[in-house]
């Protein structure tokens, strides 16, 4: 790897795995410090430790604004700066249709996958202005946000919601003067621990559950947390500089099929 997040500090939500872990590890092998965001404080803490010095875990549950606020104030103040966010924070809200879906579950769905990065956002972009140094917003939206599925209807929703939330922080942000770039990637089907809720419908056999999926990807093969990863690096590193406001799709051709 190389240096592109050189001397970054970045906030990762949901850190402690899947992509979010992913792109941990990613930005510091490019020489970030990176703060592991989440609720699963073991996870968070086995990664900070195996990653080294330069990873840190702080407790951070999305859908609360001053859990957010706190986190953000408390990184940018012990580290002396703060450069990127990555809101990767989700959860899949279960199988719903439009006609079946339960009001408890469509707002969880909305709160953690929508309200969490505006939040996210909100605070971020607070500190960023505070250094002056710009920075970097990374949304994990999904490719379920450009081609949806019946029964994913609260994730679906949720996830195109994000979308243009990360094109409204965009222009908002530049038409401020703020330099602080906002762009989404959207993931196909990843091995993740989210993918893994579907693991019952296939006899809790993995290889079988990711060969099914994999037929859904114009490549043929479900994709691995580093290679969204390795997205999100490009789009927080400097070499990104001129892009905001953009969709980075990292399907393996899901949306094509």
């Amino acid at each position: 790897m190389g240096n592109r997040a050189g001397g970054k500090v970045a906030l990762i939500s949901g850190g402690a795995s899947g992509i979010g872990a992913a792109t941990a590890t990613c930005l510091i092998q490019e020489g970030a410090s990176v703060i592991i965001g989440d609720t699963n404080e073991k996870a968070g803490r086995a990664l900070a430790d195996k990653l080294g010095s330069a990873a840190s875990f702080a407790r951070l549950d999305v859908v609360d604004e001053a859990n957010w606020h706190h986190v953000i104030e408390e990184a940018s103040r012990r580290l002396g700066r703060f450069d990127a966010l990555v809101n990767s924070a989700a959860i899949s809200g279960g199988d719903a249709t439009v006609e079946n879906i339960a009001l408890e579950s469509w707002n969880k769905t909305l709160a953690v996958n929508t309200t969490g990065p505006l939040l996210g956002c909100k605070y971020a972009i607070k500190a960023m202005k505070s250094f002056g140094n710009g920075g970097s917003i990374v949304n994990v939206s999904s490719a379920l946000s450009i081609k949806v599925t019946t029964s994913k209807v609260a994730y679906c929703a949720s996830k195109a919601a994000v979308t243009h939330l990360t094109k409204i922080v965009a222009l908002h942000c530049g038409k401020a003067g703020y330099e602080i770039r906002c762009n989404s990637v959207h993931p196909g089907s990843i091995d993740t621990p989210m993918q893994d809720e579907s693991l019952p419908s296939f006899g809790n056999d993995r290889a079988a559950m990711l060969k099914e999926f994999g037929k859904y990807q114009a490549l043929g093969r479900v994709g691995q947390p580093h290679e969204v990863a390795a997205a999100i690096s490009f789009l927080i590193s400097d070499d990104a500089q001129f892009i905001t406001g953009s969709e980075m799709v990292v399907d393996g051709g899901f949306v094509l099929l």
